[in-house]
């Protein structure tokens, strides 16, 4: 995610990493939700081969999906998945959540939270940078969701990694209750988030439900978000 005026940062986009694993591992993934249903952790199934393949390439950051590329659009518009537990404690899970990290925060990003169908994997993962904490961490949240959002409304300016020179105003709850798996102890956790970091939460969590922020632009908004090349002001 990427914001603008008091919030927004300003990004360029790297492409380093071969994009030919991104699609089968999304359709993978997609397939999954099919075979194995519903449940306590709605349609978790393992990491598949291209899907480790792909956490697991050369790099110590992955390429951010842009929606001007078909390709890329399929995986962003696609629904994630859960991980099992199984996953969440696996090497392969520290990769994907260091390397999310490292993708978000390197200069040529520079961004505020990233979402896992960012980076090609279809899995219910977000890396948020915690303003409402001391030192404003990056944390990652697998399995996360959000089980209740305020009626009190805020609007504000908001632009996205993988939607390139576009931004618009963008209306969302003030303070959200988010439950997701604990990493160390994998029980469910829940937390309640407010102002700027609770408007990162519901802007990743859109992303694992194929939403991007741009469905979401208030009427007012629209022109300036349709404005290619705009040159936004920087925190």
């Amino acid at each position: 995610m990427r914001y603008y005026n008091s919030f927004f940062r300003n990004f360029t986009f790297m492409h380093d990493i071969s994009r030919h694993l991104i699609l089968p591992a999304a359709l993978l993934a997609t397939a999954a939700v099919v075979s194995s249903g519903c449940g306590a952790t709605r349609g978790a199934s393992r990491l598949s081969s291209a899907e480790k393949a792909l956490i697991e390439g050369s790099g110590s950051t992955m390429r951010v999906l842009l929606v001007t590329d078909p390709a890329d659009s399929v995986v962003l518009r696609t629904p994630s998945t859960d991980l099992p537990a199984g996953e969440i404690r696996s090497e392969t899970y520290r990769i994907l959540a260091d390397k999310m990290v490292a993708t978000v925060t390197d200069p040529s990003q520079d961004g505020v939270g990233i979402a896992a169908p960012q980076v090609g994997i279809n899995r219910r993962v977000i890396a948020v940078m915690r303003y409402d904490k001391p030192g404003h961490p990056f944390e990652v949240y697998p399995n996360i969701r959000i089980e209740s959002m305020s009626d009190e409304k805020q609007t504000g300016p908001e632009g996205c990694l993988s939607v390139p020179d576009r931004r618009g105003e963008v209306e969302r709850s003030m303070q959200v209750v988010v439950s997701y798996t604990d990493p160390q102890t994998l029980q469910q956790v829940r937390d309640t988030v407010e102002g700027y970091t609770a408007v990162i939460f519901q802007h990743e969590t859109d992303h694992l439900e194929g939403i991007l922020y741009t469905d979401r632009l208030i009427p007012s908004s629209a022109d300036e978000a349709g404005q290619e090349g705009a040159q936004p002001q920087t925190k």
